[in-house]
Parts: C-alpha cells; structure tokens; sequence
C-alpha cells in the first residue's frame, strides 16, 4: 500500500487506512458540523474518544448524540467555546488543561467571507480574530493536555486561499482596508506560518505540529456570501468544482493518525487543482516557512491576546 518513508504521501489513502485509535482523545473545534463533525465521526469510528469543541450547545449535543448512536461504544463530549470571545477560550482551556489529556489537537474551526468589517468581543477584525488569534490562544492555554500524551499532534487547518497575494502578513486586523476574502486569505496564511512556528518551538519534543488544506468543499463557511454573483456562482462551484465534507476531511484524518506524515509538513489533497483527492504533501505559500515571519507573528500573536505561548511549559495568563 504505499511507501514507508517518514513524510511521504501513502499512494490511495483512505480512512480506512487509520490504524486504530482506542485510548486517544481528540478535540475538535468547530466540530458540529462540515469537516469538524466528520473528522469527529471518523475517528469516533476507529476508537478515539472524541470532543466536539463549538459555540452552539444545541448543535454540539444533536452532533455528539449523532456519533454516538452511529457507532456501538462511540464516545463523544462537548466543550462549549467561542473562538471569537477570550474568556470564553480561556473557560475551555481551562476546563480541559486541568484534568484532560489530549492526543490529537484539532485548530478546525473558522469564518468566511463576512461581507462586513466585524470585531470580535475583544475587539480584533473577526476571520483573523476567529481563525487565527483564537486558536493561538486555545493552543496556548490547553496546552498543559497536550503535554500529558505521550504522542500529541496539533492539526491546524488551513486554506488554498493562503497563497493569495491578499493573504500577505500585514495590517493583521484589516483597519486601513477590509476585503472579506482578503481578510480570509490573511487569516489562513497564518495557520500555515503559525504551524510551522509551532513545529520549529517544539523540534526537540514529542509533539508533531501538521497544517492542511482541505481542497474545495461546500461545508458551511460558503454562507456569507451576498449578491447576485454569489448566489449564481456558488452552487454553480458545488455542483461542478466542490468536494464534500467527507472528502475534505481526509487531510486532516491523514495529519492527525499517519505515521508518514512529520511535523512541520503542509498536507492537501492530490487530485487536479489540489481541489479533491487522496492527501499528500502541498506546496507552500512562498515564504510562509520563513522564520523571521513565524517569529513576527508569534509575538504579534502574543501581545494582542495578552496570553504568553512557551510550548515547552504549561501556560498561563499575564498579569
């Protein structure tokens, strides 16, 4: 099936290739439906207790319930939390870093093509806010999970959006400009380039830091689009060029459990257009993997969310 050296694409990878998981926890977050859930789900099935990290209870609970009538002895919980509101990122940090222990570290969540300039609760520009600083600052904070594993990867799910000119690391909360897909493109290159920051801070541990792209799938974030255009194009682009959720969830599946993926890697599909298809290596955004970049965002990172990141010790607040 495939070739065995370490960081080599495994030819017709499926999930059903992922070797068993009993005994492993994952969270998710953004994990009540699209990727998230079925990733969840796939897991859930090869024996991972699975934790669906999101903001709304109800569809939390009716996507937990869902895996667990699937699947005889599925394990599925919820950890309620807001991407776009630090204390409630700080809540569910908290919540699981004090007990849990986390194998599989899934930064899934995200928004898109929010036709307005919004803020957070804390006042950062919302996609950036959302898929980058929120994220940043849950990994910083459940990080203590993490460190009880005794083989923990962090999966950050990125975009092809991060290739995009407009996704250049600048005017981070979109304040002297604001371009919904700008603003998107913006918030993706930084998964990449946090990730690779990450793999570089944790080269000597045991912990494997992996970024994906899904390729191209109607899953949820298609929703805010507007206009005429929008409307024609988009389900013209699901029908003809978009893959499913199931699809698109094989990317991060294949990060989270393939021994031949190492830390640091970008992952994405391989078929035409890098849109669908079985996972392997991707190519970078130029320069992401720049480490001055990754250096200038951690601390960027840092001090908007005022929460210091040390992966090699547990985290906590600054005063």
């Amino acid at each position: 099936m495939g070739t065995t050296a370490r960081g080599t694409a495994t030819p017709h990878w499926t999930p059903d290739d992922i070797p068993d998981q009993g005994g492993r926890t994952a969270l998710i977050t953004g994990a009540s439906g699209g990727i998230g859930l079925e990733t969840a789900r796939v897991l859930a099935r090869h024996g991972a207790r699975v934790v669906l990290a999101g903001r709304d209870r109800t569809a939390l609970e009716r996507a937990a319930r869902a895996i667990r009538e699937a699947a005889h002895g599925a394990r599925a919980d919820t950890l309620l939390l807001d991407l776009a509101d630090l204390s409630s990122v700080r809540d569910a940090a908290t919540r699981i870093a004090e007990t849990e222990t986390v194998d599989l570290l899934f930064n899934n969540a995200g928004v898109m093509n929010l036709p307005e300039r919004r803020t957070t609760r804390d006042g950062f520009e919302m996609t950036f806010g959302t898929n980058h600083l929120g994220h940043f600052a849950f990994d910083a904070q459940v990080w203590p999970a993490l460190l009880r594993s005794t083989a923990p990867r962090v999966v950050t799910v990125s975009a092809v959006a991060a290739r995009w000119p407009a996704g250049k690391l600048d005017d981070l909360m979109s304040e002297k400009s604001y371009r919904a897909m700008g603003a998107y493109a913006k918030s993706k290159r930084a998964n990449i380039v946090y990730t690779l920051e990450l793999a570089r801070r944790t080269a000597h541990s045991r912990l494997e830091a992996v970024v994906v792209h899904p390729g191209s799938a109607m899953t949820g974030l298609q929703q805010h689009g507007t206009g005429t255009l929008s409307r024609i194009v988009t389900p013209l682009a699901a029908r003809l060029l978009m893959g499913s959720a199931d699809g698109a969830a094989w990317p991060s599946l294949y990060a989270a459990t393939s021994a031949h993926v190492g830390s640091g890697q970008f992952i994405g599909p391989a078929g035409r257009d890098q849109a669908t298809g079985t996972p392997k290596p991707a190519r970078l955004p130029k320069g992401a993997d720049d480490a001055g970049e990754g250096g200038r965002l951690w601390t960027a990172s840092e001090r908007l969310t005022g929460v210091h990141f040390d992966p090699a010790v547990p985290t906590v607040d600054r005063p």
